[in-house]
């Protein structure tokens, strides 16, 4: 149960030209790993199996308990140098990619105690490979049973529905109760722009739809964190020592060592700088596993 939560509810029109934070072409070759060194374990935990297979990693995180990659890009992803318009020519030069910094549109599944938790849903069948690798990962939509949503961005909800006819959209994971910070949601609602595509998937999933606050503690134990800054609600997620944060990082390369820089995605640079700093010196201090949507490669970094 969330310890502080609501059930809301909505409807409009479906509009798939909504600007999110990658508008630039996905991808799939992998990338660098920059920096991270990530043991892979592919022994999944007991009852249905995860397979293993290319855009994908596995690591055990506790017995009966795992995290999948999932890669959801088809081609490779490298963010361009004007995404960073507040590094120096210098400072960027010094990283010796001049085709842009590695990284990737991922989603994050989390298996425990026999139940699946997808942490985002990256574009899906408009134009990604999270609904094609779940299924190839052995695991059915049906399975899902959580979905805890980063923030609202397209590249991170528009997986949540499906393409049945022209024009006909229905919910990808009909069994899953979908999680959603309120202060995202309302500002999605109410206040952002272009946002025909959000309202249409929170009423598709009103019946399921639970807004929570920052700091509560979701099903499984999930704390929900403040990473206020790329967008209002933008929500970092601790289970056990896994980090998923989100959209925190768009460039690791770069803002590993300096994450007093933004990418021109972030809402609220200032506040993105905050939270990049805190969120990153939180996973050392405690020695999480941080799992990014845009990191590079296999989506890990310790």
């Amino acid at each position: 149960m969330i310890k502080k939560g609501f059930v809301l509810f909505g409807s409009i029109a479906l509009a798939l030209m909504v600007a999110g934070c990658n508008d630039d072409k996905t991808a799939d070759k992998v990338g660098a790993n920059q920096g991270a060194v990530v043991k892979v374990v592919n022994k999944p935990a007991a009852g249905k199996k995860i397979r293993s297979l290319g855009g994908t990693e596995t690591i055990s995180l506790a017995k009966e308990t795992s995290v999948t990659w999932i890669q959801d890009n088809v081609e490779e992803k490298m963010m361009p140098r004007k995404l960073f318009s507040d590094a120096s020519d210098s400072l960027y030069e010094s990283l010796n990619m001049p085709a842009g910094i590695p990284a990737s549109v991922s989603a994050f599944l989390v298996k425990d105690d026999g139940e699946f938790i997808l942490f985002d849903a990256g574009f899906g069948s408009f134009g990604g490979q999270l609904l094609n690798r779940l299924i190839a990962l052995g695991v059915s939509p049906d399975d899902i049973g959580f979905v805890y949503l980063t923030h609202l961005h397209m590249d991170h909800i528009a997986g949540l529905i499906k393409k049945d006819a022209p024009g006909s959209v229905t919910k990808t994971f009909k069994n899953a109760a979908l999680y959603v910070n309120k202060v995202e949601y309302d500002a999605w609602m109410n206040s952002i722009p272009q946002n025909e595509l959000q309202k249409k998937i929170m009423s598709i999933y009103k019946d399921s739809l639970h807004l929570f606050e920052f700091n509560d503690e979701l099903p499984h134990g999930v704390l929900a964190m403040d990473a206020v800054g790329h967008t209002p609600g933008h929500t970092a997620f601790q289970f056990r020592n896994l980090l998923v944060i989100g959209d925190l990082m768009h460039g690791y390369a770069l803002q590993k060592d300096h994450p007093e820089i933004s990418s021109n995605y972030d809402m609220d640079k200032p506040k993105a700088a905050e939270s990049r700093k805190r969120i990153m010196q939180y996973a050392r201090d405690n020695k999480l596993l941080m799992a990014g949507m845009h990191l590079p490669p296999p989506g890990f970094v310790k």
